[in-house]
């Protein structure tokens, strides 16, 4: 067993949970405590309910996750809400979250992790928000093709391509998670091609007139890899066990 509030002060520490600015519903950290002892892990993209339900058994333990219990806002803690909470309090089940933090993260954050699995080259900090690079941006050799292929080959899946772009790619921007609605401020920024979860339906054709190729990766297929790299670290630092709770939505 390892104390709660260790645990949430290593996180809140390596991930820079603080000073890092984010949407209002994220809430990054803490979200539910517990009785204040953790004996496992369980990594998780989203604080759906069945993914609580899932995480719930095996005693006390901190279910982190991606997208946390408040991106809705202020709700009443009724239906869903409370069964959540219920069944989390009543296993015993703490749950912290981490966005924007975990996104940028440099060993763990989704970001980092896609790039090395397609094999981008020379990775650096790109597309401000707030104050904050919320993705890379770096060097690939070969074609759109190439790209398309190792980007399935990562995410183990589909891919939607966008081929607004020139066939041979030279500089990749990558923002994993929904940042398709950005086209045309990547665009701006220098890059013939962009990879990030998914976007609107009007990204597609203002890609093209920008002459930008898009790979829409999936939302929570580009997000998987964060929680369990950070879940991984954390059961090195502490010597308690982990597991992934897998619910993909599709998207």
């Amino acid at each position: 067993m390892v104390s709660l509030d260790e645990l949430v002060a290593y996180l809140d520490r390596e991930l820079k949970t603080s000073s890092i600015p984010d949407y209002p519903g994220a809430m990054n950290g803490l979200q539910l405590a517990n009785s204040g002892q953790i004996g496992r892990i369980v990594a998780a993209v989203d604080a759906s309910l069945p993914v609580i339900q899932a995480a719930a058994e095996g005693g006390p333990g901190l279910l982190v996750v991606h997208h946390g219990m408040f991106w809705q806002g202020v709700q009443p803690v009724t239906g869903p809400f409370y069964r959540k909470l219920k069944i989390a309090m009543e296993a015993d089940l703490a749950i912290y979250s981490s966005h924007l933090p975990l996104d940028i993260h440099p060993e763990w954050g989704n970001n980092i992790l896609l790039a090395r699995a397609i094999g981008l080259q020379d990775p650096e900090p790109f597309f401000d928000q707030k104050g904050v690079a919320v993705g890379l941006r770096g060097i690939w050799v070969g074609t759109r093709d190439d790209l398309l292929g190792a980007l399935r080959a990562a995410l183990g899946g589909p891919v939607h391509l966008c081929p607004g772009g020139p066939e041979i790619v030279t500089k990749v921007g990558l923002i994993t998670g929904g940042a398709g609605s950005e086209v045309a401020k990547v665009a701006a920024s220098g890059v013939d091609s962009f990879i990030t979860g998914e976007g609107p339906h009007w990204s597609y054709s203002l890609a093209e007139e920008l002459g930008l190729n898009v790979l829409y990766g999936g939302h929570y297929a580009t997000e998987t890899s964060g929680v369990q790299a950070l879940a991984s670290a954390m059961t090195s630092e502490f010597s308690i066990p982990w597991r992934f709770v897998d619910h993909p939505t599709g998207l």
